[in-house]
């Protein structure tokens, strides 16, 4: 008999959804990542659970109901890392009517099933808050719901879940070499040890690498048809004071996000562009910067340059190639390549999807490997995310229970640990009764205890793990406080209980 069931490559998003989902019906897992949980593009998101209103300008209905019905899904199950997030689209007549935006909205409101979030409205722009920052000639525009997430903290709470249902997870790993017979026989290579398993069926969640895995590790006899597109996003300091984001339409009849971003900054994002080359070395070019900026100064007053960029980031999206003109217009949905020749053990390789609907791609993984695995129902819809078992609109109610347990706590302070951990936050604080009991505080309040147990409990090894995935704290400290927690981290000291 096989070592594992199922054995995953790739911890972004995709992987960890396929892994909790698998764990849970009582299969055995292993998932690999080469780097850190969420590293790659699953950590370069615009931050959003949305259902695309763009793609309906495209024809995509059913990608943005299935999407849409996601939002709602996501914001039950992880209340603390999914909130909900309004949207402003100021009407530029140069560009789309009002009548088209506002038909467009009136399917998005309805072809979901919305239910929690509320409708989109007509705003005065001349009147209410959101026209403030804006130029003077945008008037009017329409407010609308969506969702913010964070996007690495999602792939975690997934990954730590699958764990908890029995699956094998190892981070800075690599399967280095396949021999396909009835099982796959693997060589696991984690940080020079070698390891041999073998597995019924493989799962190439590789994301931007999975033309390289395929083609390379497996062998697969067909090449992939495959599109490699990537998004940059530039972060400046706060362009507005109030926290609901902006959709604007780019001279180039593109959307670019402008978005409230850890208080103090604005997210704006994202660029679409052609990719060739290593996904590990992508970077944001000038020209993308460039083109952000020049986005926000079409309509804004306060005008940004290259300059008042404090942070970039960018990620590459291995989309479904479906011969589309131009690489915005390519296909955002998902899908599932079989290869299962002569009877050998099956190879399944996930193409394309978006964040917001990578349990339903889950799902689908399951359902087009039944003839493979035992049938079991479908769970994950109602399942809360670990830290998510409470109401969608439960979060303040949260946040006051927090603070009567821990009264120490700054009310900033408590925010951030209840949209990271939810519930579970009672594993980080434990019987704390003052901040010194938390230990070494390296700026931003991230202290000693919190990065304790994401050494111990969330695969955290490196200063970036804990600064721009776990949490978001490297955008509020200096140099040296940064390099202060790479010193702690490099004592050794309790490894990760989780692997």
């Amino acid at each position: 008999m096989a070592d594992f069931d199922i054995a995953i490559i790739g911890g972004g998003i995709n992987g960890a959804g396929i892994a909790r989902d698998a764990a849970g019906r009582g299969l055995r897992v292993l998932l690999v990542e080469q780097n850190d949980l969420g590293s790659g593009t699953s950590a370069a998101s615009s931050k959003l659970i949305h259902g695309g209103l763009r793609y309906l300008e495209y024809g995509r209905f059913g990608l943005v109901r299935q999407a849409l019905i996601e939002r709602e899904v996501l914001l039950r199950i992880a209340p603390h890392l999914v909130r909900p997030l309004r949207l402003v689209l100021p009407v530029n007549r140069g560009l789309r009517s009002p009548w088209l935006m506002r038909f467009g909205l009136f399917l998005y409101d309805r072809i979901g099933g919305r239910e929690v979030l509320p409708p989109s409205v007509r705003v005065d722009l001349s009147k209410d808050a959101a026209g403030e920052p804006l130029k003077p000639e945008f008037k009017e525009g329409f407010e609308f719901s969506d969702c913010w997430v964070d996007d690495a903290r999602l792939v975690v709470a997934n990954v730590l879940d699958a764990a908890e249902r029995g699956a094998t997870v190892r981070t800075r790993a690599r399967i280095t070499h396949v021999e396909r017979a009835d099982v796959w026989h693997c060589t696991l290579d984690s940080e020079g040890r070698r390891a041999r398993m073998t597995a019924r069926i493989l799962i190439n969640a590789a994301g931007p690498w999975i033309g390289q895995v395929a083609e390379h590790l497996l062998r697969l006899p067909e090449k992939l048809p495959l599109r490699l597109v990537k998004g940059s996003h530039i972060v400046v300091r706060r362009l507005f004071d109030h926290d609901r984001g902006y959709v604007l339409q780019n001279f180039d009849r593109r959307i670019v996000f402008a978005l409230p971003f850890e208080g103090e900054y604005t997210l704006i994002g994202t660029t679409d562009r052609e990719f060739s080359g290593e996904p590990s070395a992508v970077t944001t070019e000038p020209e993308e910067i460039d083109y952000l900026c020049a986005a926000v100064n079409a309509y804004f007053r306060p005008q940004i340059a290259p300059k008042d960029v404090v942070g970039v980031f960018a990620g590459v999206r291995a989309l479904f190639d479906d011969g589309s003109p131009r690489p915005e217009k390519v296909t955002r949905d998902y899908r599932l390549i079989l290869d299962q020749a002569n009877g050998a053990a099956p190879a399944l390789t996930v193409c394309g999807g978006k964040i917001t609907t990578y349990r339903r791609l889950a799902e689908a993984v399951l359902h087009k490997l039944s003839h493979h695995v035992p049938d079991a129902p479908s769970w994950t819809a109602n399942a809360p995310l670990p830290g998510g078992d409470f109401a969608p609109n439960g979060l303040d109610g949260l946040l006051q229970s927090v603070r009567a347990q821990w009264p120490f706590l700054s009310e900033g302070l408590a925010r951030r640990l209840v949209r990271a951990y939810g519930t579970r936050i009672h594993a980080v604080l434990g019987a704390a009764q003052a901040m010194s009991d938390l230990g070494q505080n390296f700026g931003a309040d991230l202290t000693a205890a919190e990065v304790q147990y994401l050494i111990e409990h969330e695969w955290a090894r490196s200063a970036n793990d804990i600064l721009w995935r776990r949490t978001k704290c490297g955008l509020h400290m200096n140099q040296m406080q940064r390099e202060a927690l790479g010193a702690y981290l490099a004592v050794p000291r309790v490894r990760a209980a989780a692997g």
